[in-house]
């Protein structure tokens, strides 16, 4: 189950005061809530490649490297996608018999060639991007399989003003029907649910609007979270519950730039885009009845790369290893409360490791976060990090501490407020052992091709596979220019 734009304080099992997510917080009490997890990336595309390969973006290609420390992902733009040569998590399952289905958002490439069915999975029903628009033509398409069967805001209504959709039901609809006929068929499967809502614009059913006192956002979680409460209990009833791992996260932090139309990332230090803890700390649950002891806190440091390599084992089988895979088991933490003290998380963005974890220190060699004075979300440039600037730690510039990296404990300083001094033994010490832990991973970091360099028209979201059957192909533009172009041309990006 993997959110888009849900902050680590959007849960109650993670102290948010609202209470608004019960069976979240009643699956956490079930299972294991995972304090210390984090997106591969802090925006969607990367993350979700990294999910579905267990390698870090750079490594994938999911990534721009047209600007230094640039993020990237797969804007209606660009042309580039996941490319053949990755292995992804449906394409392994399908070894053991597991067949898959995506339900939600893919935002790994609109044409044909990178859609889910060309990479491993059987079903999909969601669309190759997100519910950006409406647009004066060509909306995005939302496929049955490998067809389109409407559009967005056309035969999938969103009101981008006031926020009704039933696509969120829908959604739950179709993961249900899933379960049940693979139950029903005795067979092995994988639910990739990526649901949206969350993301701006905004939406919910009627059923939820107006119930939650956080507004839209906070109807668009209620009913994200009924959806939970229903896989889980259809679970329970197929009696397929201690069969069936089921594990929830997010993309990457909140969108502080979205004001009240966005989320909560508690105590951590600005939001979706940043590479401080509130872009890439992830809210997590871990549920699988009669494995996982009920109610333990794990506080082991993970990342969303661990799923495929979870996945992978869970499934009898084994990682490749014709490549570098980045994530690791959770088992051992899960199922035996392991640790390990030296797991170690890097933060990118684009082509570029701004900080490294390793244990409880973090230490930043990059800093960036925009714009700090601006709350307006409609603002061309909004603050990811509005209202929390930190004098010394936050910079609206790309700034290097190569030389002299920004170190915090994070188990004292959670919300990186406070640097350790860079003349104390602490400092001196920690950044001896975290030096030679970054000199050899950029010794050994072979980047992938980068995908998200070109960009072009989108003639695969005016007219895709299936358009014509339901009398929905867009003519491009007349006088639009077809040839691919570099993406730093592009005035929208």
């Amino acid at each position: 189950m993997l959110m888009d734009d849900v902050g680590w304080g959007d849960l109650g099992a993670f102290g948010n005061p609202a209470m608004e997510t019960p069976n979240l917080d009643k699956m956490a009490k079930e299972g294991a809530l995972l304090t210390d997890f984090y997106s591969a990336s802090p925006v969607c595309s990367p993350t979700r490649a990294s999910l579905l390969t267990g390698r870090l973006p750079i490594r994938n290609g999911i990534y721009s490297d047209i600007e230094h420390a640039e993020n990237a992902y797969v804007s209606v733009r660009h042309l580039g996608g996941i490319p053949d040569s990755e292995i992804l998590l449906p394409e392994i399952l399908r070894e053991a018999g597991y067949t898959s289905m995506l339900v939600g958002k893919w935002h790994l490439g609109h044409e044909e060639a990178h859609l889910p069915l060309n990479h491993g999975f059987d079903h999909f029903f969601g669309s190759p991007g997100c519910h950006f628009g409406p647009f004066d033509s060509g909306n995005f398409p939302v496929y049955r399989d490998s067809e389109m069967i409407g559009r967005y805001f056309e035969e999938f209504v969103i009101d981008e003003n006031t926020g009704p959709s039933n696509m969120t039901r829908l959604f739950i609809e179709e993961g249900l029907s899933f379960i049940k006929e693979q139950a029903t068929k005795d067979d092995p499967f994988f639910l990739y649910w990526s649901p949206d809502a969350t993301h701006t614009p905004l939406y919910a059913s009627h059923a939820f609007r107006g119930k939650s006192q956080r507004g839209l956002y906070g109807d668009a979680i209620m009913e994200l979270d009924s959806g939970v409460g229903l896989i889980l209990e259809l679970l329970r009833e197929l009696q397929i519950d201690q069969n069936t791992f089921v594990f929830f996260t997010s993309d990457n932090g909140a969108a502080i730039y979205a004001g009240e139309e966005g989320g909560s990332n508690g105590q951590f230090l600005c939001g979706k885009g940043i590479t401080f803890e509130g872009g890439m700390r992830e809210p997590s649950i871990a549920w699988w009845p009669s494995h996982i002891q009920p109610g333990i806190v794990s506080h082991q440091v993970g990342s969303s790369m661990d799923l495929f390599t979870t996945s992978v084992i869970l499934a009898g089988l084994s990682v490749p290893e014709d490549r570098i895979i980045d994530g690791s088991s959770l088992l051992p933490s899960l199922l035996e409360q392991e640790v390990d003290p030296e797991r170690t998380v890097f933060y990118y963005r684009g082509n570029e490791m701004m900080a490294i974890r390793r244990g409880m220190y973090k230490a930043h060699y990059w800093t960036w976060v925009g714009p700090l004075k601006t709350g307006d979300p409609s603002s061309t440039q909004p603050s990811n990090c509005f209202g929390q600037e930190v004098p010394g730690v936050t910079s609206e510039e790309l700034t290097d501490h190569t030389d002299c990296p920004l170190l915090f404990h994070l188990g004292k300083d959670p919300g990186e407020k406070y640097p350790i001094p860079n003349d104390s033994h602490e400092y001196m010490d920690t950044m001896l052992t975290i030096r030679a832990v970054v000199t050899n991973h950029k010794r050994d970091m072979v980047p992938g091709e980068p995908q998200l360099n070109i960009c072009g028209e989108p003639e695969d979201i005016f007219s895709p596979p299936g358009c014509e059957k339901n009398n929905n192909c867009v003519p491009v533009p007349k006088g639009t220019d077809l040839e691919p172009y570099n993406c730093s041309e592009d005035p929208y990006l």
